[in-house]
């Protein structure tokens, strides 16, 4: 190792003014053994550079080659991987982890010590050593051959020193002045000995002949050192001197430092006191402003706000520290709060007072159309309600509070700072305006729903009349709450006439149900068109007024929500200092929750309206779910927390169970369906009533968003529409089961063609094929066999030809000769034929149904169908019988006059 390590630094090193200080011979890990020499060099030029060196040895030759370089500056970590066993293998981690296998764990310890001193030395401990034994780092590496190996102490580093090259030449310039300096070295050595001791001897006769001048400078140095004393002399009286200078100027600076500090006082004074001047006194003005200010003028509310913001604005000034300790800031601080205080009393009493008077002002003209209807409509027994309707139609609209709004609104800015400043006297207010507020708007929108009511039921009565409806009219009685529990009396009368797809097909009276909805319609779209701008402008009022747009704050304690309204704690539940108070996450919620209070009674109204357009007709389902839906999507779209959403979209899911229960009905209607057993079927009620409701249907949901609410129902409905139809046909006794099932899955293709109601294509193409299989199925039922002698022969020649029996030798057997066709076919003449097909159109013509048209259509497909025996007849002839010149009585022209004669007769 010691020869491979000393031609390294000969070969690699030297050349690069470099020293080998350590060496190791590894291996990769995990792979075929590579062997190469890891080397730790550092330079001989400063700043010394440490350096780990992969060196190699060539494969064509044997010398070594520098392979890869890496700084020990870069050398994160070295991974003995045990410290307390002998283990070859280590870690080296650079800018990746590099894993070595030494030849010996001799030679790895002593290169990982070399390398631990040299971090010691050059990176002031930056590498970090795992598993690595602490006695390794401490402790000299033993002796033998890994010495050669490892590196020395720090001093036996620095005593070893190369020959410079100046050195290197005056040593070979001396040898080559000498003959024998390489043949006889002692010889050399003494020659050298002795020049060293004449140059020894002449350098000490210098030194003696030299004695002379070494006492004058002698002498000389003692003359210096007098001088020196002297001059040290002055220089001490200088500091003396200098030292009372030095007094004198601190005192000044004293003097001057303690003024400094003076004026520094004084002005850090002056700002303190026109700090608190500035920021801490209030005007004259503002102070009459809040004391004795008009709060009823523009000019007089314009300065209290002004005054109640100066007064915010002082109490809120950041006082510095020891300001409160002053006692003209304690007294401005009293005067302050009594400001605030009276000043938030009088807004209280004021406001309070506009909010009873606005009251006053509108419950004395609020609306009294109800009262009169109440009075002169309802309560006169035997008087006839729809003329009183008519007479005295009042406008179903709901009164406009703007004004009261805008009045309130110059005020915004106060109840801002008294949210700000009083927050109990803040609340309060807010208790009362919901309070008052939702007073008045329930008597108003409960004034305002009874004439909806009256409006909707004073329709249906007023339609009853003009038409003379089946069955009688049916009549109100009672009050106007009695409206929610309206019943129509008579089993004929108009609840069951327009209620159910069965009744639908048999009205006569199409033209009113229409102007009877669209009043219906556009009465309730009158309703949710009121209660919408009202709603929104109650809320923006409120969000403005009450300044709940902003920051999150503490719900009104009147404001909290009933708990069937929201899922919230009761109040039992709560503590007791919490029982009118609740945390809110952001201010929507306080106006949201405050709406609740103020209309906590449209949604009850609203459930009762819908109640009764559905006791009045149940299909005003379908416009109350297009209009009620319209308007939830509207409000979503505004502000999806809002109350009006929130309650609308409660409403609409009261509008979706009833649309629901409707289509429910129908279904079950079908399903009671009962036939007369002596009558023949035809088109089925619910088949037409199925058609009118979805051309209705299809009018009311025209660009509507519930469009797939529709579709689940139209699916619904036409599954159950054709289990229906199956099972009136299998219970028919009079008329066939496929005419039934012919006639009316015709009518439902027809209906399905005609509306192109997409989601009802695959039920479009199914009552297709059932009509045509069943029409199929009637025409080979009723047309039967009409050559039934001449059908038996030719099955009786089709069976021996289907037993081996050659085609042209059938004429051969005794029960199917010549002579026994033309026997069979002479009891068939054109003249027979034609009766038999004239029975067969009465029959069809029985059983077939008018309103369908079908009897041309089933009668041209009998006619196929008879043709088509007529040619199988022919071409069995025409095989079995060939060269025999047998034919019909009749030709296919004589058939299709016989058709065609009898369809034209009848």
């Amino acid at each position: 190792m010691t020869a491979i390590k000393h031609a390294l630094q000969r070969d690699i090193f030297t050349p690069n003014d470099e020293r080998l200080l350590g060496i190791v011979n590894v291996c990769k890990a995990g792979k075929k053994k590579k062997n190469c020499f890891l080397c730790a060099t550092v330079t001989t030029e400063r700043p010394v550079q440490v350096k780990v060196v992969k060196v190699k040895k060539s494969d064509k030759g044997d010398f070594y080659k520098r392979q890869q370089t890496w700084e020990l500056r870069d050398l994160t970590e070295v991974d003995a991987k045990d410290a307390s066993k002998e283990n070859p293998e280590f870690d080296l981690h650079f800018e990746k982890v590099y894993r070595w296998v030494a030849s010996s764990t001799a030679e790895k310890n002593s290169f990982i010590s070399c390398i631990w001193k040299l971090n010691q030395r050059y990176l002031r401990k930056k590498v970090e050593f795992v598993n690595v034994s602490s006695q390794l780092l401490e402790e000299s590496v033993p002796s033998g051959e890994s010495q050669s190996v490892a590196v020395g102490d720090e001093d036996a580093l620095d005593d070893y020193q190369e020959l410079s090259t100046r050195e290197e030449q005056d040593i070979e310039s001396m040898m080559e002045m000498c003959e024998y300096a390489i043949s006889n070295a002692e010889a050399f050595a003494e020659q050298l000995s002795r020049e060293l001791q004449v140059l020894d001897g002449a350098n000490i006769q210098s030194i003696m002949a030299s004695e002379k001048q070494v006492n004058i400078l002698m002498q000389l140095l003692d003359e210096a050192l007098g001088e020196v004393d002297t001059i040290e002399g002055k220089l001490s009286s200088y500091e003396e001197m200098l030292q009372s200078v030095k007094d004198q100027m601190d005192q000044i600076s004293q003097s001057n430092r303690l003024i400094q500090i003076s004026n520094t006082n004084n002005g850090k004074l002056l700002d303190e006191i026109q700090f608190l001047v500035n920021y801490m006194d209030l005007s004259k003005g503002h102070i009459r402003a809040l004391q004795e200010g008009d709060l009823t003028s523009p000019k007089g509310i314009e300065a209290c706000i002004n005054a109640s913001e100066a007064l915010l604005q002082c109490m809120n000034v950041a006082l510095r520290p020891g300001h409160d300790k002053l006692r003209a800031v304690t007294q401005q601080q009293l005067l302050f709060a009594e400001l605030r205080d009276t000043f938030a009393r009088r807004l209280t009493n004021h406001l309070n007072n506009v909010f009873v008077h606005q009251f006053n002002h509108f419950s004395h003209f609020k609306m009294t159309i109800p009262q009169f209807y109440r009075s002169s409509c309802l309560s006169l027994p035997g008087h006839d309600q729809s003329s009183t309707l008519s007479q005295h139609t009042a406008e179903l609209t709901l009164p406009k509070h703007s004004p009261l709004h805008r009045d309130l609104l110059r005020y915004a800015k106060l109840m801002e700072w008294l949210k700000n400043t009083h927050k109990e006297k803040y609340e309060g207010l807010s208790r009362t305006y919901v309070d008052y507020m939702s007073r008045l708007y329930e008597r108003e929108i409960k004034d305002f729903f009874e004439v909806a009511k009256i409006k909707m039921a004073g329709t249906s009565k007023e339609a009853k009349g003009k038409f003379g409806l089946h069955g009688s009219s049916g009549k109100l009685t009672g009050s106007t709450s009695s409206l929610n529990k309206l019943t129509v009396q008579g089993s004929n009368s108009r609840r069951s006439q327009s209620s159910s797809l069965l009744d639908m097909g048999n009205m006569s009276a199409s033209d009113l149900d229409v102007a009877d909805r669209t009043k219906f319609d556009k009465i309730f779209e009158q309703v949710l068109s009121e209660l919408e701008p009202l709603c929104l402008a109650e809320q923006d009022f409120i969000s403005k007024f009450f300044k709940l747009q902003q920051h999150p704050i503490i719900a009104p304690p009147l404001a909290q929500p009933e708990t069937e309204e929201l899922d919230v704690v009761t109040p039992s539940r709560l503590p007791p200092h919490h029982e009118h108070r609740q945390s809110l996450s952001s201010e929507k919620d306080v106006v949201r929750l405050m709406m609740n209070k103020i209309f906590q009674s449209i949604e009850t109204e609203l459930n009762s309206l819908i109640a009764l357009g559905d006791k009045i007709d149940s299909f005003n389902s379908l416009y109350m779910l297009v209009k009620m839906s319209h308007h939830v999507w509207t409000a979503e779209n505004v502000d999806p927390a809002s109350y009006l959403s929130t309650t609308l979209g409660n409403v609409l899911v009261t509008v979706k169970r009833n649309f629901d229960k409707c289509i429910s009905g129908q279904i079950r209607q079908m399903e009671e369906f009962k036939i007369s057993k002596k009558s023949k079927v035809g088109i089925l009620p619910f088949v037409t009533g199925f058609e009118e409701f979805a051309e209705l249907a299809e009018t009311i949901f025209r660009n509507a968003e519930r469009r797939g609410d529709l579709d689940k129902a139209y699916v619904k409905l036409i599954r159950a529409v054709f289990m229906n139809v199956e099972k009136v046909a299998n219970e028919s006794q009079k008329t066939p089961r496929d005419v039934v099932m012919m006639e009316n899955f015709h009518h439902i293709f027809s209906t399905l063609s005609r509306l192109k109601i997409s989601c009802l294509d695959t039920e479009r193409r199914e009552a297709k094929q059932k009509y045509t299989d069943h029409l199929q199925f009637y025409v080979i039922n009723s047309l039967g066999q009409p050559l039934e002698k001449l059908n038996h022969f030719f099955e009786g020649v089709e069976a021996r030809v289907a037993q081996g029996i050659r085609e042209e030798e059938v004429s051969y057997q005794l029960a199917f000769n010549k002579q026994e066709l033309r026997k069979v076919i002479k009891e068939y003449p054109g003249k027979e034929v034609k009766k038999g097909l004239d029975n067969l159109y009465k029959k069809v013509d029985k059983h077939l149904c008018e309103e369908e048209s079908l009897l041309q259509v089933v009668w041209h497909s009998m006619q196929d169908e008879f043709i088509r025996q007529y040619k199988h007849f022919e071409d069995l002839i025409g095989r079995c019988y060939p060269g025999s010149g047998i034919t019909m009585e009749f030709t296919i022209q004589d058939m299709l006059e016989y058709f065609s004669s009898i369809a034209q007769s009848h």
